[in-house]
């Protein structure tokens, strides 16, 4: 029987690991937390460049848009009964990338300064009259109950 693992035995081909004896005591959970906590709060967050706009909203309706008003201009579908659900954004020519600006289709824009209901992430489907200059159109439907015009708004590109 002892024969049979002779070949346990024998010299393996895998790199041989140095074994180090550990002198340092393992670390407690409370204080494995303490000590993450320490190394992320010094952690610098990347600053995320932002641009102050204006800000607006917008129905899909024709007086409001193209003639097809539930296609965005990147081609995306508009839900019908409940548009403002897709968080989607609407960009002056002067920001979109075919444009010269930065911003493009699909981008997710971080917007602030609107309000708690309004503020936060966004995704750019469509743009705005060539007329508008630094501005942002935010899509919502009829029921959703927001109106308003604001000034200094400030949006920041995510990806």
């Amino acid at each position: 029987m002892a024969e049979e693992f002779t070949w346990l035995e024998a010299e393996s081909p895998a790199p041989k690991i140095e074994e180090k004896k550990i002198t340092e005591r393992p670390l407690k959970l409370e204080e494995a937390t303490r000590k993450e906590a320490t190394v992320t709060a010094k952690a610098e967050p990347k600053a995320i460049p932002t641009l102050k706009v204006s800000a607006s909203i917008y129905h899909p309706e024709p007086g409001q848009t193209d003639g097809s008003p539930l296609i965005t201009a990147d081609g995306s579908r508009i839900n019908k009964r409940n548009p403002g659900k897709h968080r989607w954004i609407a960009v002056s020519r002067d920001l979109h990338s075919r444009w010269g600006g930065d911003i493009e289709y699909g981008d997710s824009l971080l917007v602030s300064g609107i309000s708690d209901k309004l503020d936060g992430v966004y995704v750019v489907r469509d743009v705005m009259n060539r007329r508008i200059k630094k501005r942002v159109d935010i899509l919502v439907g009829k029921k959703d109950d927001v109106m308003g015009f604001w000034r200094g708004v400030e949006i920041a590109k995510l990806n």
